[in-house]
């Protein structure tokens, strides 16, 4: 295992592109110390954590077509545009079983990273058992105004991505010099402002709950610098990012099966074309 950060952004359907490289990853046997996972980084850093390779792919693509996955009915009737019961309970628990007894012989820790909505902070909360931490997974990938707020421990929080998008500045702060930062934005993105509509039903939503729109209509600027910051720390010897080199087709809900498995092989690929330097500045 090495001691290294592994730092895993979201971008919700497009993080079949970090599901590829966590693939290649298990396929080498590369373990990290500390991993953190933000929204669809979180969901599929768990089939990493387990060894289970291809199921976060599988997961993504394989019930595109079930009403009970995604959709807008779940959203109507249940609060929550990736239903609940179907995505955290009867797909890991029946349709495709998830390993957690390896999950609990992984030697590296795991945090979920998720946002306090009543303080507008990022939390990182260890992931020990996924049994019990599964609201830890769902809150960080809980988007504003599609999904339910989630409580834990008396806390309310929602997607991770809205306060700390890509934590790599926890990680080094958590004593590791060494981070992999996988990213599902290309090479060149700059995080535009959100529409004043979009601003508009946030505010509308969260009214008692402030922090979301400040967090949401700032939320570009931190990005942003989030970028330049990964870009200091990479020249500097701290960071090893992996990306995509092109912009993807792919939406944030995207329900074509072609386009994400060609996103997720982008990711594979990419990560073997880079896996020589990867393991040279691991054993730097």
């Amino acid at each position: 295992m090495y001691q290294a950060g592994l730092v895993l952004e979201g971008g919700g359907m497009k993080g079949v592109y970090t599901a590829g490289v966590l693939d290649f990853f298990t396929e080498k046997g590369i373990d990290f110390s500390h991993i953190y996972g933000v929204s669809a980084g979180a969901c599929h850093m768990c089939s990493y954590l387990s060894r289970q390779k291809g199921r976060a792919l599988s997961v993504s693509v394989d019930y595109l077509d079930t009403r009970r996955y995604c959709s807008l009915e779940s959203l109507l009737t249940s609060g929550d545009l990736f239903n609940v019961d179907f995505c955290y309970h009867l797909i890991p628990e029946y349709l495709y079983p998830y390993d957690y007894e390896t999950f609990e012989k992984y030697p590296g820790k795991a945090y979920s990273v998720v946002t306090n909505i009543e303080t507008g902070q990022p939390e990182y909360l260890r992931v020990r058992d996924i049994r019990k931490d599964i609201d830890k997974i769902r809150a960080s990938a809980s988007l504003p105004l599609v999904a339910r707020n989630v409580k834990i421990d008396g806390k309310l929080y929602l997607d991770g991505g809205i306060s700390d998008a890509i934590p790599l500045e926890k990680s080094i702060l958590d004593g590791n010099r060494k981070n992999i930062v996988v990213m599902t934005k290309e090479v060149g993105f700059v995080r535009k402002p959100a529409s004043a509509s979009q601003l508009g039903l946030i505010k509308l939503r969260y009214l008692k709950y402030p922090k979301v729109y400040e967090l949401m209509a700032d939320r570009h600027i931190r990005y942003n610098e989030s970028l330049d910051y990964i870009e200091r720390q990479e020249k500097c010897g701290q960071a090893f990012v992996i990306r995509p080199h092109k912009k993807s087709d792919v939406g944030r809900i995207e329900k074509d099966k072609d386009k994400l498995i060609a996103l997720y092989e982008e990711g594979y690929r990419e990560a073997e074309a880079c896996y020589e330097d990867l393991l040279a500045y691991l054993e730097k």
